[in-house]
């Protein structure tokens, strides 16, 4: 039994606790990255296990060839997507920005003729425009810095992503070593029902991705939008970002229909806004608790707080992460340790990020 600390412990406790708590906020922008590429390694698990069990012959794939061949996947289809299928969306582009100063006149008078922009200051948006074209060298040095710093740490996080997934047993085997001996047993029981729930969360996300892909892409192919295909790819893929990924790939969809018409603007307003509610009040909650077995209200309320923390990251790990919070609560917070406890040791180990 261990031994009451004393005042003089007391104080040295609090002041070591007060600056694990200064450097964990001065470093929480590493740490926010180290977590999620720690989770994501916990939930891409089940593909990599899935790509090790495939046979040719008497070979079968090792972990880092899996991670590789999952990798060269992803790079391969977005390449595909980018080549391909946005090609010629590039193309119109750059033929909009080489007309736009002898049609953007016609342009702002074709905006005044709509009910809801008529009343706008149109000279005074011109001004801005102009003025943002007067200073775009500035103001694309700064994107350019915010961009070059967020493309910094998704690359960092996804080389510690795999590694995590590489070597996640000797990571998880000095997790453990941190905690007492006796303790250990229960806490990687623990551990590993809660990976196998979040492993779930990703077949549940997909589902919600091909599912907005593919309705996506039927809806812009009826209204005849540019691009239909390579856009309903897009708002599949964005999805994963739950709520904030629809609402940036829709504005790309709703700037596409402007394009050429109105009315196809409408059209796809009508389809993200019915869309957007089925998803949030009954896909959303029902998908997600057939696969981690949460609450739809939840689920809800996750999203709102990874959203609030973290922002667009915050809401991608919000659903794993409040698996692991429940799995945790139900298992210390709500049974008895003596009750648990099993009368018989068990020696295997089972939750690793790299199993």
């Amino acid at each position: 039994m261990s031994k009451p600390l004393g005042p003089r412990g007391m104080v040295l406790f609090t002041f070591a606790v007060g600056i694990g708590l200064y450097l964990a906020w001065l470093l929480r922008d590493v740490l926010v990255v180290i977590y999620v590429s720690a989770l994501f390694a916990v939930v891409l698990m089940p593909l990599v296990r899935g790509m090790m069990m495939l046979h040719i012959k008497r070979w079968h794939p090792s972990r880092g060839m899996a991670v590789m061949s999952m990798i060269l996947l992803t790079v391969g289809g977005l390449s595909l997507l980018l080549f391909v299928g946005l090609r010629p969306a590039f193309f119109d582009l750059r033929d909009f920005l080489r007309r736009l100063p002898t049609e953007g006149p016609q342009m702002f008078a074709k905006m005044q003729q709509v009910p809801v922009l008529r009343d706008l200051d149109m000279e005074a948006l011109q001004e801005k425009i102009q003025d943002y074209a007067g200073h775009s060298a500035t103001y694309a040095v700064q994107f350019a810095s915010n961009w070059a710093e967020t493309a910094g740490r998704v690359v960092a996080g996804l080389v510690l992503c795999v590694y995590f997934i590489i070597e996640g047993d000797d990571a998880y085997a000095w997790f453990l070593s941190l905690f007492p001996v006796e303790r250990r047993l229960r806490l990687d029981q623990t551990l590993a029902r809660a990976s196998v729930r979040m492993g779930k969360w990703l077949l549940g996300q997909g589902t919600l991705m091909l599912i907005l892909g593919v309705c996506s892409t039927i809806v812009f192919a009826l209204l005849h939008i540019r691009y239909a295909y390579a856009l309903g790819v897009i708002m599949g893929l964005f999805n994963i970002i739950p709520v904030a990924g629809a609402l940036i790939s829709m504005a790309l969809v709703v700037l596409v229909a402007a394009l050429d018409s109105w009315t196809r603007v409408v059209g796809v307003s009508v389809f993200f806004l019915v869309y957007l509610q089925v998803e949030n009040t009954f896909l959303t909650p029902k998908i997600m608790k057939t696969h981690v077995d949460l609450a739809g209200l939840t689920i809800l309320i996750a999203l709102l707080i990874g959203s609030s923390l973290a922002g667009v990251v915050g809401a991608m790990v919000a659903v794993p992460t409040a698996v692991l919070v429940s799995v945790m609560l139900k298992e210390y917070a709500v049974h008895d340790e003596a009750i648990i406890e099993s009368p018989h040791p068990v020696t295997t180990t089972t939750l690793t990020l790299g199993e």
